[in-house]
Order: structure tokens, then C-alpha cells, then sequence
């Protein structure tokens, strides 16, 4: 199962960059390359433990939905969310942040597997990490101008 690990140090409180990773509005432009959209669950504002959202995007030119659910919430340290439907296997991602003397270090730790057995592993290691890295850096650039504008 790929693991991708990703530090970004954002020169904002932590609780700012907390909320705003959390904020279903700031990850949709985030990632509007994708058409990213809320379609059920929490569709606007800043979710908190429990809630769940189902976006509707568009990855390489396929319409998708997928479910995911704050499992874990610890502010302004610590969420998880985790996929409940979609077109991964299993997909899992911890957020951090850790206070800086200055900022915060915002570091993401995901996890996934593709379905499809060995077919899946050899889309995991051809174009599926590569492309959830660069997915995963474009919203931490935005979220990052973000926080450091305010």
C-alpha cells in the first residue's frame, strides 16, 4: 500500500491551518483542476468529527464520487479522514500540524491501495502515486497562500 508523506510549512497559527484544511469550500478550489464539487454530507464550511462529505470530481477524464468521513479530531494538532466509497480499495489520510516558531509545519501522511489485485499495485506504482503526490502538493500551495494572506 503506497504511503505518501508530505511536510509544508505554512507561516500561520495552527488552528488557522487547521480550520482551513478542514474547510469543504477551501479544498474545492484547492483542486478545481479537478471539478472537484461537494455533492452530499457537509457541502460548505468547515467539517468536524463525523461528518462526512461525497465530492464529485474528475480524474484522468472519469466522473467519480467518493465518500469520506473525519474519523479522528484533535484541534488544531491532529484529523484523519477516511474513504467509505469510491474507486480505491482503502484510502487514508492524517493531517498534522505541529506549531513552529514562527508558523506551523503541516505534514500529510497518505495512504492507499487500488482495487483490481495485481493490476491495481501496477497502476499504484506506474500513475496513481505520482499522481496523488502532485494532487496532494497542488492543494497544499493553495492552502498555504491562503493562510499566509490573512
Amino acid at each position: 500500500m503506497p504511503t505518501i508523506r508530505l511536510e509544508t510549512y505554512i507561516e500561520a497559527p495552527a488552528e488557522r491551518c487547521f480550520d482551513l484544511s478542514l474547510n469543504v469550500d477551501a479544498h474545492s478550489h484547492s483542486v478545481d483542476h479537478t471539478h472537484e464539487c461537494p455533492i452530499a454530507g457537509v457541502t460548505t464550511g468547515v467539517m468536524k468529527l463525523g461528518d462526512t462529505v461525497t465530492w464529485e470530481a474528475v480524474h484522468f477524464g472519469i466522473k467519480q464520487h467518493l465518500t469520506s468521513k473525519i474519523t479522528a479530531y484533535e484541534r488544531p494538532h491532529r484529523f484523519v479522514d477516511e474513504m467509505l466509497r469510491g474507486a480505491f480499495r482503502e484510502m487514508k489520510h492524517i493531517h498534522e500540524f505541529v506549531p513552529q516558531s514562527s508558523g506551523t509545519l503541516m505534514i500529510d501522511i497518505f495512504t492507499f491501495s487500488a482495487p483490481l489485485g495485481f493490476l491495481g499495485r501496477l497502476a499504484e506504482t506506474l500513475v496513481l502515486t505520482r499522481y496523488m503526490k502532485n494532487l496532494l502538493l497542488s492543494r497544499n500551495s493553495y492552502l498555504k497562500s491562503v493562510a499566509e494572506a490573512e
